[in-house]
This record gives C-alpha cells, sequence and structure tokens, in this order.
C-alpha cells in the first residue's frame, strides 16, 4: 500500500477515474461492435501500455473478435518518442485478408501507429483502424488520427491504467498527470 501512495503523491493531478475510464471504454465497445456487427475483427493490442484497455475493450465489444498482440517501441527508456520504431514482437495470426482494429494506450506523435499501420496494410490486411484509449493531438507530427478514441488529452505526461513512466504507474486505476519532479531530472 505504501508504493501506491507514493505514485499518487507523484501525480500532479488526476484526469480520469476509474467510473470516467469505464464508462468511455464500454462506450467505444459498442461504437466498435455497431461497426463490425457481421464481422469478426481482429484486435491487435500494442503491448505493454495497452494491455489493461485491450483486455477491458474485448469484454465491451459484443460481436465476436479474435485477439493478438505486437510490441513496439518509439520511446526506449525515456519520456520523449524517438523517430525510429522498433518491433519487438510480431502477431502470431495472419492479418491477409482480415479486419484488424490496433489497440493502443495513447497517440502521441503517431509516429509507432503509423509504421504499424503501413506494416499491416503491406502484409495484406483487408482494413486497419486505431482505436486509443489516450489521442494527444497537440504532439501529433504524421497525418494519422485514431479511428476510435476514448478522451483527447493535453500535452502533458500521464500515467496509470496501463501507461507507466520507467516501468512504474501501470497498475494506477486511474489517468494521471505525473509531476514533471519525478520524469525531469
Amino acid at each position: 500500500m505504501e508504493i501506491k501512495r507514493k505514485q499518487y503523491a507523484d501525480l500532479e493531478r488526476l484526469l480520469f477515474t476509474e467510473e470516467e475510464i469505464r464508462s468511455a471504454v464500454q462506450t467505444l465497445g459498442a461504437r466498435i461492435s455497431a461497426d463490425y456487427e457481421d464481422k469478426e475483427p481482429l484486435l491487435i493490442c500494442v503491448l505493454k501500455g495497452a494491455c489493461v484497455f485491450f483486455s477491458d475493450l474485448i469484454r465491451a465489444i459484443d460481436t465476436p473478435v479474435s485477439i493478438d498482440f505486437i510490441a513496439a517501441s518509439s520511446y526506449g527508456g525515456g519520456t520523449r518518442p524517438q523517430h525510429e520504431v522498433i518491433l519487438k514482437h510480431e502477431p502470431s495470426q495472419s492479418v491477409k485478408g482480415r479486419d484488424v482494429i490496433l489497440v493502443e494506450d495513447i497517440m502521441d506523435t503517431g509516429n509507432t501507429l503509423l509504421c504499424l499501420k503501413r506494416f499491416f496494410e503491406e502484409t495484406g490486411a483487408a482494413s486497419v483502424r486505431i482505436a486509443a484509449l489516450l489521442d494527444k493531438p497537440s504532439r501529433r507530427c504524421v497525418p494519422l488520427q485514431p479511428d476510435y478514441s476514448c478522451f483527447t488529452i493535453p500535452d502533458a505526461f500521464v500515467v496509470g491504467y496501463g501507461l507507466d513512466y520507467d516501468e512504474q504507474y501501470r497498475s494506477l486505476p486511474e489517468i494521471g498527470i505525473l509531476s514533471p519532479t519525478v520524469w525531469d531530472k
């Protein structure tokens, strides 16, 4: 419990409560269910940050779905995205002819998701859409928007609900802004 108290103390403020997140994910699940009513999309979780959102989202979708995972990174160990996207793990299922929904925790610069979208289009996916828990359009540097998102956020470093700083804060059930005194050393 002491670790959780310290993590909350590191937050500048909370952005979204558990209840707000739960409601937004349910609404998004209903929208995806309607859009894919007669299809079985392949939802691909971008690890690690999206795992909590992904788990809740697939349970909020009423139509059949298949799931898979990919690991990609553009951050390394820092707080600012790098330009190079590194694929660390590819999905085990073929995407050829499939409707793919990439599920990501946050769409920031858009570099990682643009790279992944192109990768799946080139691999033969019938369609590729993006579902992002958080959309941070102020940082976008590529012409790409999420097809689905729960929240639009300001340019701040956020943690919780799967999002981390240096592998910490992922288990917080809310999303908050991490104090710069923690990450700006």
